[in-house]
Parts: C-alpha cells; sequence; structure tokens
C-alpha cells in the first residue's frame, strides 16, 4: 500500500483544454514525484451538462499524453448509493430549501448586501419551510453562534482560512434539480478511494473550507490540498470551455502533442522542460516539480 493517492477528476462535458491539462498534469506529476498511486474519477455527477463520449476522449486524451492511471477509472454516476448513505449519516444537519438563487439575492439585496456569485445563504427555510413554500434543494447547516472559521495548510498558498458561516452560509448538498451537489460527492469519492493528496485548480480553492467541514461530519480524513494558479485567457478569465477554450488535443502526433500542449503546460506550472519525446519529457518533468516544490516551500 502507497501511503500518497492522488486523483484527477474532470468532468465530461468536453474535451479537455489546456487549463485542464495543466490541473491534470500537475496532479499527476505530484503523484509520480511521491512515488504514489494516480486515480482518474470521471465527475459525471451533473448529468445535464454531460456531451457524450467526452469522457472516453479524456480518457484516450491523458493516455496520448503519457498520463496512465492506476486501478480502474470510476464514473460518479455509478456511484449515488454512496451519497445516498452520506445522506443518512447528515441527516441531522440538513433540512429542506424551497429558495431560489433570484429570492437569495433579493434577500442579500435587502440586507444593504451586493450579491454576489456565492450567494451567502440568509437562513429562510433554517426552522421550516414558508407556507406555500415546496421544498427545492436540501442545505447542509453550518454554526451559526460562533461563526465557523475553517483553516488548513495549503502546499502552494500556504495557510488559508475562511469563515464558513459568514461566506457561504448553509450549503446546498442536493440540488434543486434533483443532482448530488459538487461538494457532497467530491467529499465522498475521495472518501472512499482513500484519497491522501488532492492537486487542483485554485479556482477550488474556495471550496476546500466546506469540503473539510463535510469531513468531519462524516468522519472522514482530511487530505493534503494543492491548489494551483489556474491558465487565464487574454482577458484574465480563467480558461474554461465557458470562455471558449479549444481542445488541445485534435489528433496530432506524439511530437505535435508534445510542442504543442505538453511543453507548453509545463511552463504555465514553473517548469522548464524540454525534450524530444513524452517519455523523455515525464523523466524530466517528474524531477523538476520535486526541485519546484521544495523551492516554493522554503521561499514561503
Amino acid at each position: 500500500m502507497t501511503s500518497y493517492i492522488g486523483r484527477f477528476a474532470p468532468s465530461p462535458t468536453g474535451p479537455l483544454h489546456l487549463g485542464s491539462l495543466v490541473a491534470a498534469m500537475a496532479s499527476y506529476l505530484d503523484a509520480k514525484a511521491h512515488h504514489g498511486q494516480w486515480l482518474v474519477r470521471i465527475e459525471d455527477i451533473d448529468r445535464d451538462r454531460n456531451v457524450p463520449g467526452a469522457d472516453e476522449h479524456i480518457l484516450a486524451s491523458l493516455q496520448r499524453c503519457g498520463m496512465q492511471w492506476d486501478n480502474e477509472v470510476t464514473w460518479q454516476t455509478r456511484r449515488e448509493h454512496l451519497y445516498d448513505a452520506a445522506l443518512v449519516q447528515l441527516a441531522e444537519h440538513i433540512y429542506p430549501c424551497g429558495c431560489s438563487r433570484r429570492e437569495i439575492a433579493d434577500s442579500q439585496t435587502s440586507l444593504g448586501l451586493i450579491p454576489n456569485a456565492t450567494l451567502v445563504y440568509p437562513g429562510t427555510c433554517r426552522a421550516g419551510l414558508a407556507p406555500g413554500k415546496v421544498p427545492r434543494a436540501l442545505r447542509l447547516r453550518t454554526p451559526q453562534h460562533p461563526h465557523h472559521v475553517i483553516g488548513f495548510e495549503d502546499r502552494w498558498h500556504g495557510h488559508v482560512e475562511q469563515d464558513i458561516t459568514a461566506t457561504v452560509g448553509d450549503f446546498v448538498i442536493r440540488r434543486a434539480d434533483g443532482f448530488w451537489a459538487y461538494q457532497l460527492a467530491v467529499v465522498v469519492d475521495d472518501g472512499a478511494q482513500g484519497i491522501t493528496d488532492i492537486v487542483r485548480g485554485a479556482d477550488l480553492l474556495d471550496s476546500t473550507p466546506r469540503q473539510l467541514y463535510l469531513q468531519e461530519l462524516l468522519g472522514l480524513p482530511h487530505p493534503r490540498y494543492l491548489h494551483v494558479p489556474v491558465v487565464a485567457n487574454a482577458d484574465g478569465e480563467k480558461l474554461s470551455k465557458q470562455t471558449g477554450a479549444q481542445a488541445f488535443d485534435n489528433g496530432a502526433s506524439a511530437a505535435g502533442l508534445l510542442a504543442a500542449s505538453l511543453q507548453p503546460a509545463a511552463r504555465f506550472l514553473g517548469l522548464d522542460v524540454h525534450a524530444d519525446s513524452i517519455p523523455a519529457f515525464w523523466r524530466a518533468a517528474i524531477p523538476a516539480w520535486d526541485a519546484l516544490l521544495k523551492a516554493h516551500s522554503t521561499g514561503k
């Protein structure tokens, strides 16, 4: 048994782009630098956004880039019984909510707050649904008195903490459309797979305190975290399918894939790796990653 188990968990909403390749590469490099296991999990729980065949395209792209996973690939849609079991375990901490996003935004406005993407929940349904309201989502209670500050050490960013009561409020674990929320599914999956180290983009840094809180309630161990910088487009927006990111793997030769994708992706992580083949690239990139993190940790 290895003491390090990492993972890459893409959503099959389309083929991998350069931003997702950087996240995959960072998680793969970290696992290999620690002589650990690297797992792949397809996060397809949001069925409405899935693109048919995207999961297989993702897996083929990873293999073409020389990233081979350990053990079998898992799909979230085949693990829903685990989320049902977690819901039972969390029963005393959850309640039905009948609020729409618009109503939550209006509540923030009435309190003199500027509505934002997080939409801090004001606790409208905490004491029960108002007459005429029907349950839409299931929410998890966060401690109210005192507020609940959760801190952790990120291997890239150093100490991070968040008051989840003030910043998020009671958060959704089962959505109004009936799908499981990302926060619950990812925590349950990481626990079930024995994940010890999570390496992912810094856009998910804000989610980590909620996940740590869920781990506490479910009696799961806390993994170590490392959030790498995200790749941005020319306008400074995170590179994603929503911002027009293009697939990097369009059937190019191995040499073309190396030159156009792997070596540029390495530079986003601060690695100056030049190689004439994909196997040679990884032989150079793994020790370079190890050296980069050691230098980064001593420079804090």
